[in-house]
């Protein structure tokens, strides 16, 4: 129960009230919760070849003590399904390559797909550095030695939104097809159901969920954020509640098979993206037991021994 107030965005003081418990308890309950939810979400998530075709990136500005602490996330338009996120203390190329490298992982090869960002000048670098194959084939052109070439993904596309504001109100959006054509862009778009022109409605409107619901990010706690630990493993727990426990009414279908079960079927974003089959209870979510990978020899290192001499 406490596992599920947190998640939902309960202040740690008023859970502390609740049930009498050490507020030291509860943020160790809330980081190993978020330690199993971010295994859960690299098993069952990050390891999936999805169809992707629409991809909306973002990152949130957190305040910290002494710091600024920056979450970037990534969301899949068409299923709503939270694809994961990093946090650092610096907005640089590192931040936006550990996220693209999270998104690419998550993706088909070589398939069709948008990536929508905001303004920041990193990311298409880091999209066209994530979403590469090596040209195999006669005639590839490939060395012999040293690194083999890389070609873009074909059917890639990027589209950039930048806001601009005055006195904290909109004034203008410009949009910018980086990669890609607008036919291919215009196809995703009416595929994914991500809305009539480039947004990045979906990933903003996940950032306001992630807010709502944790404590150091609205101020719900007595004091900011201090470690980032903290904030990552708060993240992965509210993301995996959000794919695998919370329905969303755009993603209900027609219950024809069975009416007498209501006329809609309520799905979570891992249902509609094919990851399950129910929505999981939170107590289902931590009771998942995660299988570790299987066991490998260590890689030999260094000079071979050198082979006896028979005599």
């Amino acid at each position: 129960m406490v596992v599920t107030l947190l998640a939902w965005g309960c202040p740690i003081q008023a859970i502390v009230a609740a049930f009498a418990l050490d507020e030291r308890t509860i943020a160790d309950w809330r980081d190993r919760a978020g330690q199993h939810c971010e295994r859960v979400h690299d098993r069952l998530v990050a390891q999936q070849n999805l169809d992707l075709q629409h991809v909306q990136l973002d990152e949130i500005r957190a305040k910290g003590v002494g710091k600024v602490i920056w979450l970037a996330m990534g969301i899949m338009v068409p299923t709503r399904l939270w694809l994961g996120g990093v946090v650092s203390v610096t907005r640089d190329r590192a931040l936006a390559d550990r996220l693209l490298k999270i998104v690419r992982g998550c993706a088909k090869t070589t398939g069709k797909v948008l990536v929508c960002v905001d303004g920041w000048a990193a990311y298409p670098k880091a999209i066209k550095r994530a979403f590469r194959e090596k040209v195999v084939g006669p005639g590839s052109g490939q060395p012999k030695r040293g690194r083999p070439r890389l070609a873009l993904w074909p059917q890639l596309a990027i589209g950039v939104v930048i806001k601009y504001k005055r006195a904290y109100k909109l004034v203008e959006v410009r949009r910018e097809i980086v990669a890609g054509s607008r036919e291919l862009v215009a196809e995703l778009i009416s595929t994914s159901q991500g809305g009539l022109y480039l947004n990045t409605s979906y990933i903003e409107r996940f950032n306001g969920t992630l807010r709502e619901r944790l404590g150091s990010l609205t101020r719900k706690c007595r004091h900011a954020a201090r470690r980032v630990e903290a904030l990552e493993t708060g993240m992965y727990l509210v993301g995996s509640v959000y794919n695998f426990c919370v329905a969303h009414r755009e993603l209900r279908v027609a219950n024809y098979d069975r009416p007498e079960q209501g006329r809609w079927q309520k799905r979570t974003p891992a249902m509609a993206s094919g990851l399950s089959d129910h929505i999981w209870s939170i107590d289902e979510l931590l009771k998942y037991k995660v299988v570790p990978p299987p066991f490998g020899p260590p890689k030999r290192r260094g000079r071979p021994p050198k082979k006896s001499v028979q005599n």
